[in-house]
């Protein structure tokens, strides 16, 4: 069967009427077309390369190496065929690559740019198994922007305002949503595992199987949507933003990593489960290239907010063994199960880069034969602040490291530091309710 004979044996088998063809932009959201469905694979399909300098805020920044706003040619993942349940009528989604007249390419897109470090891995022998875990607000039906968010109503309309981790009680007030969202990812093969109520009120955390990096970041990149679309249903708002009320914990996208070899053997442990060379340059190259990478793990100005709640979100890049007030947590685990997580990253990165940069992180550790920091005893938080405190730091460090131009791509580093350049002067040009309350009258 040709391409498109199989996907229009799949429209057929489930009534398909419309198609979601989307592309990862580089915040994470989807660009592209709904095509009705009995005219997909037609013809060829097309979008300007230019979505992927497109801001947050949806403009446009100046691409000197796309002059031409030109095309791109898409090509869809069958893959990554989905229904799309909370649609109206019977709807499918799948995802495209993109690449340039003859065939090469696209090397800015997110999706491509995961691809190609996955590559320096194969190159090695080697392949990442991941396992996510993001974190996310219920807030209440907000429309006003000047306002603080707060957490929604629950079954019987009481509004929860204390924090109750782990609180069964309180995942039960929300157990409408959360029906619909377990079922709404069954329907999409999204392999989430456990549910857990996190610090802040209406705070949620999924825990995701663990598997292939390209698929765990596409199932991470339509969780997102479907929290918010299941959230909706019920009335309710979701989000991802890193630190969306004062006084509250932020919220966290947790990428826990191993390694395999041709054999499926973990290299992180030796025959005597005990920590290997290979697994202690891994953490090694975090440690040193993380922060030339920290603008994918905290892309916003409001992602360094998240850093200031202490009791919550790590504050440097050190390691221990079963300690969650380190940047890098060895879960104590089997040898076939020695892992490392990263919990730097907020719930607002992108998945493909955050994934992309983790990897390329500790691929240059293990190919350096970078020295890892003896693993710390007691707290973190105790030791200093070595995270880069705010945007602009974080995108001088980015635009200027050969090591983040070498495995994520000379002109994915040029084009993504000059997005977060536009963004963070967009942000220095608004005027804070802070600053006409204390210092409007007082300077």
């Amino acid at each position: 069967m040709s391409e498109k004979e199989i996907f229009q044996a799949w429209f057929r088998q489930h009534g398909t009427e419309d198609v979601e063809a989307f592309v990862p932009d580089m915040a994470g959201a989807a660009r592209g077309k709904v095509i009705p469905a009995r005219k997909f694979g037609s013809g060829e399909m097309k979008m300007p390369e230019a979505i992927f300098s497109q801001t947050v805020s949806g403009n446009y920044i100046e691409d000197k190496s796309n002059i031409e706003d030109r095309d791109m040619l898409l090509v869809p993942d069958e893959s990554t065929l989905r229904p799309v349940p909370w649609a109206m009528e019977p709807a499918a989604s799948v995802f495209f690559d993109c690449y340039r007249k003859g065939g090469k390419p696209v090397e800015t897109s997110p999706r491509r740019v995961l691809q190609n470090v996955l590559q320096l891995y194969r190159d090695s022998g080697w392949t990442p198994v991941v396992a996510p875990e993001v974190e996310f607000y219920l807030i209440g039906a907000h429309s006003d922007a000047n306002e603080e968010v707060g957490p929604p109503k629950g079954r019987l309309g009481r509004t929860e305002w204390s924090k109750q981790p782990y609180s069964v009680d309180a995942m039960n007030d929300f157990d409408p949503f959360i029906n619909d969202l377990y079922a709404f990812c069954d329907d999409q093969g999204i392999r989430i595992d456990t549910l857990s109520q996190e610090m802040g009120p209406a705070q949620f955390e999924i825990n995701f199987l663990h598997g292939d990096a390209i698929e765990l970041a596409d199932q991470v990149f339509l969780f997102k949507r479907t929290v918010r679309e299941a959230a909706i249903k019920h009335r309710m708002h979701a989000t991802f933003l890193a630190r969306p009320t004062s006084g509250d914990p932020g919220s966290a996208l947790h990428v826990h990593q191993s390694i395999v070899d041709a054999n499926g053997r973990n290299i992180f442990a030796d025959d005597d489960g005990a920590h290997s060379s290979l697994f202690m340059s891994y953490i090694g190259g975090l440690q040193k290239y993380m922060p030339e990478a920290q603008l994918i793990f905290a892309p916003y100005p409001n992602s360094y907010r998240r850093f200031l709640s202490y009791d919550s979100s790590p504050v440097n890049l050190e390691w221990a063994t079963d300690n969650r007030t380190v940047g890098l947590r060895v879960p104590d685990s089997s040898p076939e199960a020695r892992r490392v997580e990263n919990r730097i990253a907020g719930s607002d990165v992108n998945p493909y880069l955050a994934i992309a940069a983790t990897l390329a992180c500790g691929y240059l550790g293990m190919k350096e034969g970078v020295e890892v920091r003896p693993a710390i005893e007691g707290s973190a938080y105790d030791l200093p602040f070595s995270l880069h405190r705010e945007l602009h730091a974080a995108i001088s460090a980015f635009k200027s490291s050969a090591a983040m131009r070498q495995t994520l791509g000379e002109s994915f580093v040029k084009l993504y530091s000059a997005l977060k350049e536009n963004e963070y002067l967009e942000f220095q040009e608004i005027v804070t309710p802070w600053e006409r309350e204390v210092l409007m009258f007082n300077v």
